[in-house]
């Protein structure tokens, strides 16, 4: 069905990325390229400066480790880490590149059936291409 699927990965106990997973090889077809792509927010200026700059390698390092063991074990698969707003992020990078599909996960928020997070909302509403929400 798509031959280039982005899953945007939030490390985020309440996002169930292993479902985003699943749902992206279901809708893979023989040598789909995955990528997982993980957006690092910026933090304000006036929080970050009490941030110790080793932090920021040494998170950056976890957070790259992290991809590669998501996308070990899927043929096809590579990792991207970008930082800036979550939303925007993924939605560039994947008209940028070419994607034809992205699969996230949404949080489950209070008022779920009505909301979904707000990367979920940006990317559903800016994406140039198919996009699918997994709760």
């Amino acid at each position: 069905m798509y031959m280039s699927i982005v899953i945007p990965v939030s490390f985020d106990a309440k996002k169930n990325t292993d479902a985003a997973v699943e749902a992206a090889k279901a809708l893979a077809s023989e040598g789909t390229a995955f990528t997982f792509l993980h957006v690092i927010e910026e933090l304000p200026g006036y929080y970050a400066r009490y941030i110790p700059k080793e932090a920021f390698s040494t998170s950056r390092g976890t957070l790259q480790a992290e991809l590669d063991a998501l996308a070990a074990n899927i043929p096809n698969a590579n990792t991207c880490l970008l930082e800036g707003h979550s939303g925007r992020e993924v939605v560039s990078w994947s008209k940028t590149n070419g994607a034809d599909c992205i699969v996230l996960a949404s949080h489950k928020s209070a008022v779920s059936d009505l909301l979904l997070g707000s990367t979920a909302q940006y990317v559903a509403r800016h994406a140039g291409c198919a996009i699918h929400i997994v709760r």
